[in-house]
């Protein structure tokens, strides 16, 4: 291949570029880093300014949220400011609330990081709030509860966001809000950041940077994914699984889960909609399959809506060679089958796929991934699936109307990738209509390898 003239202008080169083969374009670039922090370079230290501020739904949503923060260490029980959001600057008098702080030392620094937990609201309420730091406040932000269960919702899902969160997921975030700006809870299926090499509070300092306004604008649920954990005594016989230490922190969940799983599993009712999440890591490497099922079981069996939602990381039926979750299919599957679960969001495997199982309208375990890492997927899944996709960001939107709910997966551009309703027709059971109307074709990966020459992903 000759060599570019790198000086000509960048139209020319870029036509160039995109004449030469796949595999020739790859060669002539380099793979980017987990984040963009140089080494040595601290740019997430905590501050005397409040940040990573996220709101997360209380067990009843129409009746309260929780609020996560983040600051430097002179700041100990900082105050949550909370009125109805009004159209004046001047709202009234605000309701103040004291936080409970946690420390937590990473490569950044000293940090602590503060809770509020804000209850008794009225529902359907446009509610103003802000969160105070070391003689500094966050700006005001905006969180409406949860309205009664027959009124519409909308809700937006993430698979795996994990590497590159600012480089890449940035783009995923801003084209779903774009796409559902009435959205009031998200849901993200785990493995958030990466772990695990020396950057955990760069990444998520990062991921909260991609999300930008999301977790102050609407009510964020996350499951925990494997990369939330991290491998102590780690290729010795003493090998085992621990929680990260930023996931108690980071968000203010409710806290009502499993006790063997208590601040990895929790479950909450949102304008017609029990949502339920597990933690896969642990009922696979922990032991704790067996109480994770009864407990789901007895949250299920007390759902008093038409629609139900279970959100884990690690998928039921893997799309990706090689992994088989068998324990979720032993113990929690038949829990989510009794109880006629709608949607199974999952996460882990890096492509997209939708699975219905023994071909029955409900559950539909739908697979995706938000992030920069993209896998192959196994022959299985071309067959049990449908559709699939690899080398794809995507975000999904999920609307609920009544009897009816509107399932859509969009890519990081905004193309529609797959749709479907599920349609409640009482004594008669629900019903799966697939929307084709205005859909793309599947995707494949094209690539041989990625940049750093392995074959079993696309893009890393």
């Amino acid at each position: 291949m000759p060599a570019l003239n790198w000086s000509a202008r960048p139209a020319v080169v870029l036509a160039v570029l995109l004449c030469l083969p796949l595999a020739a374009q790859d060669a002539l670039r380099k793979h980017e880093p987990n984040t963009r922090v140089p080494a040595g370079v601290v740019r997430f230290a905590p501050s005397v300014f409040p940040d990573r501020i996220v709101a997360s739904p209380a067990q009843d949503a129409s009746r309260g949220f929780s609020v996560a923060w983040r600051t430097e260490a002179s700041v100990d029980a900082p105050l949550l400011q909370v009125v109805v959001a009004g159209d004046s600057p001047d709202m009234g008098a605000p309701r103040q609330l004291t936080s409970i702080t946690r420390a937590l030392r990473t490569e950044n620094g000293l940090a602590h990081h503060h809770r509020a937990d804000v209850v008794g609201l009225q529902p359907d309420t446009l509610y103003a709030w802000r969160v105070q730091g070391g003689g500094t406040w966050s700006a005001w932000h905006h969180t409406r509860t949860a309205a009664p269960a027959d009124v519409p919702l909308t809700l937006l899902y993430f698979g795996d966001t994990q590497n590159k969160n600012t480089s890449l997921t940035t783009r995923v975030v801003r084209e779903a809000m774009r796409h559902a700006p009435d959205a009031r809870l998200a849901l993200f299926a785990g493995d958030l950041v990466s772990g695990g090499d020396g950057e955990d509070d760069n990444e998520w300092g990062e991921w909260f940077e991609a999300n930008e306004s999301l977790p102050t604008s609407m009510l964020v649920a996350p499951a925990i994914g494997n990369h939330e954990y991290f491998e102590e005594f780690e290729d010795t016989p003493q090998e085992r699984r621990v929680l990260g230490a930023h996931w108690p922190l980071a968000f203010a969940l409710p806290g009502n889960g499993v006790t063997e799983a208590a601040s990895t599993t929790y479950w909450f009712d949102v304008q017609g909609v029990r949502v339920a999440v597990i933690d896969g890591t642990s009922a696979l490497d922990l032991g704790t399959a067996r109480s994770q099922a009864r407990w789901l079981d007895g949250v299920l069996a007390s759902n008093p809506h038409r629609w139900s939602i279970v959100l884990t990381h690690q998928p039921f039926f893997s799309p990706r060679d090689g992994r088989d979750n068998a324990l979720l299919r032993e113990h929690l599957l038949p829990v989510i089958r009794k109880h006629r679960v709608d949607l199974v969001l999952q996460g882990h495997d890096h492509v997209y796929g939708r699975r219905l199982h023994d071909q029955k309208p409900t559950p539909v375990f739908v697979v995706s991934v938000a992030g920069a890492k993209q896998y192959r997927l196994s022959e299985e899944a071309r067959k049990t699936m449908r559709p699939v996709a690899e080398d794809t960001q995507l975000f999904q939107i999920v609307r609920t109307d009544g009897v009816r709910l509107r399932y859509e997966a969009r890519t990081a551009t905004g193309r529609l990738y797959d749709a479907f309703e599920l349609i409640d027709g009482g004594a008669a059971g629900k019903r799966l209509r697939d929307v084709e109307e205005g859909r793309i074709p599947e995707r494949a990966c094209m690539r041989v390898e990625t940049l750093k020459g392995r074959s079993d992903r696309c893009w890393e």
